[in-house]
């Protein structure tokens, strides 16, 4: 049980601090993954393996934006209308100096021309038009404005979304290469748990977290509270998984015995987050094993809070964090300084109500919040999202809630 790191397990590092060190962790990992080919009807949560420029113009050619008349802006009215209309569909002709044609939206413009004259600014007589003065470039949706050749538009190890195809789909892009998903695989420890006595409640929420990020996620069952089984069992799932996510045992109690394993095992990079609820993750590199492994808190509501906030970029590389802005309904005042505090509220106009204080459905604490029995009280996932504070929040303070749907 003797450990191959020189980890100071004292060292508590900001929340902040250890999702950007995992997601370097991420870099170095990443290209290890496999590479696979995916239609860009399948990318959504898919991490790009390779860049990617633009291999064509975006619009190939300039198209009108308005119907009227197309023709060089340089010229001086009147202009000659050629006989002809130009539609979507259609091929432009050819127009020679001081000559106009008539144009429909969408449709390509001459080769000569660079500017739409408006229908209902245009008059024509005896074939001749006069109209307003234009500049070049007058409703004129213009050849390369939205995409030019040769230009970077995505870098490896960017996770991509549905919206991507727009892009993509335009660009004539049919599928792109992108990084194989993670294997995890989840474990949970405890004699409570192995021996069915307290229901795991951590491992499915887990599962569905890794999934929802693109990867691949397989419960592989529970240990009990046994030093030489613990270590055993991550040992023979890095094995076979490149991520390894454990749940309990990361405190300092006599029986938390997974930072032990990590330690012999591989290279354990920081235990302890400044983060209430959640504080006690653990990150590890297993190279013996090609693996990488987290360890998270057994407390369901702290284990969700710094999941999302200190793994969540190792599976999607993001590490920002967008918040709405609303009004705080209640005072809340933190029991100790140097922690951010992961507080949930509902919203609901506006107005932030922290669930857990006495005067919301959950009542858990009256002024001070209460991250101890609030991590286990598992009515709290009904809220709508978070607030992050390192100091007390007056009632009808501006805050900002990071909805739960940015970070799951």
């Amino acid at each position: 049980m003797s450990s191959r790191s020189e980890h100071d397990h004292d060292d508590m590092i900001g929340w902040d601090e250890g999702a950007e060190r995992v997601r370097a962790l991420r870099d170095v990992w990443l290209g290890a993954a496999g590479v696979e080919p995916v239609s860009i009807d399948r990318i959504g949560g898919r991490t790009l393996a390779e860049p990617l420029d633009a291999p064509v113009d975006v619009p190939a050619q300039s198209h009108a934006t308005m119907d009227g008349f197309a023709f060089d802006a340089t010229d001086e009215y009147p202009l000659d209308v050629v006989d002809a209309d130009v539609f979507p569909e259609d091929e432009p002709p050819t127009l020679e100096a001081g000559q106009a044609v008539r144009i429909a939206t969408g449709a390509p413009l001459p080769p000569a021309a660079n500017a739409v004259l408006k229908r209902e600014e245009a008059t024509v007589e005896d074939g001749r038009l006069t109209g307003t003065d234009l500049e070049p470039g007058t409703y004129v949706y213009q050849r390369g404005s939205n995409v030019a050749e040769g230009e970077r538009l995505f870098e490896p190890g960017e996770r991509l979304g549905p919206k991507d195809a727009l892009l993509l789909g335009d660009l004539g892009v049919e599928s792109v290469a992108v990084r194989e998903p993670l294997s995890v695989g989840l474990l949970a420890t405890g004699t409570e748990i192995h021996e069915g006595k307290h229901r795991d409640l951590d491992s499915p929420m887990l599962a569905g977290l890794v999934r929802s990020w693109g990867h691949d996620a397989t419960y592989e069952g529970s240990v009990p509270d046994d030093y030489d089984r613990v270590e055993a069992e991550i040992a023979a799932l890095a094995r076979d998984h490149d991520v390894v996510v454990t749940t309990g045992g990361t405190s300092v109690g006599d029986k938390d015995y997974v930072i032990r394993a990590l330690d012999a095992l591989g290279d354990v990079l920081f235990h302890r987050v400044r983060l209430r609820p959640g504080k006690p993750i653990a990150v590890a590199e297993l190279p013996d094993h090609d693996a990488v492994a987290f360890a998270i808190p057994g407390k369901p509501v702290g284990a969700h809070a710094v999941t999302t906030l200190v793994a969540r970029p190792f599976f999607t590389g993001e590490t920002s964090l967008p918040a709405v802005a609303a009004r705080m309904a209640r005072d809340v005042d933190i029991a100790a300084p140097g922690f951010a505090y992961a507080i949930p509220v509902t919203l609901e106009d506006g107005v932030a109500m922290p669930l857990g204080h006495a005067d919301s459905p959950l009542a858990v604490y009256e002024d001070a919040f209460d991250p101890s029995v609030l991590s286990s009280s598992t009515r709290a996932t009904r809220a709508d999202g978070f607030v992050l504070t390192e100091s007390a929040v007056a009632r009808d303070d501006r805050v900002d809630v990071v909805p739960y749907s940015v970070v799951e």
